[in-house]
């Protein structure tokens, strides 16, 4: 198929999609955005997974979302919790993240005539964000085409797997080498914290799948270097 550009925080999730694409598209442009978050630790990963896949990596500044504030995420010295966010979403939501997120993509797809994005939103096993459902990614879809007049496709590849699936995912298509050294602590530890919402739902899944998490393989053998 024609080229495609995908998301990538430098996570578990976009680096499975990231790896997921580059068995259906060619050639595949990485598209990240240094919006304020909390940790610098995010892009440094996304651009070390990149590396790996052999992948061109694009990063944009987003600041918008630093001046809205409103999460944890960002800039923030807020306690990140599984709560505390309006409505009981937790209080790591940015507000309209995914949104603006898949806006520049697409803008960015258009001028280099690609009609395909990718993200790693998911609805069956995260925490609750809105702009990952698949209703979100459907109608923003539309609204794209319409607004740009221009054919864009938003494929999300994990939106109705489980964390332990997404693992059995990875494995397919080569990615767990590349998982070694993404980033998931909410926290920006390496080794990760394994208490945060984010560490614990990484957790889980490896554990469900019966895998070992190769980021924690890194961390185990970082730990005993300094023995």
């Amino acid at each position: 198929m024609a080229g495609a550009v995908c998301l990538t925080s430098g996570g578990q999730d976009s680096t499975t999609c990231l790896f997921w694409a580059k068995q259906r598209f060619d050639p595949i442009l990485a598209l990240a955005f240094d919006y304020g978050q909390r940790h610098r630790i995010e892009l440094e990963a996304a651009q070390v997974v990149c590396d790996l896949a052999g992948i061109p990596l694009t990063v944009l500044p987003l600041m918008i979302l630093r001046d809205l504030g409103g999460s944890a995420l960002i800039g923030s010295s807020d306690t990140i919790q599984a709560s505390g966010g309006r409505d009981g979403l937790p209080n790591t939501f940015v507000p309209g993240r995914n949104l603006l997120f898949l806006t520049v993509a697409a803008a960015f797809a258009y001028q280099r005539e690609i009609h395909d994005l990718i993200i790693g939103a998911c609805e069956t096993d995260y925490s609750g964000y809105p702009d990952c459902r698949e209703q979100t990614m459907c109608a923003l879809e539309t609204t794209l085409h319409l607004g740009m007049d221009y054919a864009v496709q938003i494929h999300t590849p994990l939106m109705h797997l489980t964390k332990a699936q997404t693992v059995f995912l990875a494995q397919d298509v080569g990615a767990m080498a590349a998982l070694k050294y993404s980033h998931t602590c909410y926290e920006g530890c390496f080794p990760p914290c394994g208490m945060c919402p984010a560490c614990q739902l990484r957790a889980r899944g490896f554990t469900e799948a019966g895998v070992v998490d190769p980021l924690l393989q890194r961390a185990a053998a970082w730990r005993a270097e300094r023995v």
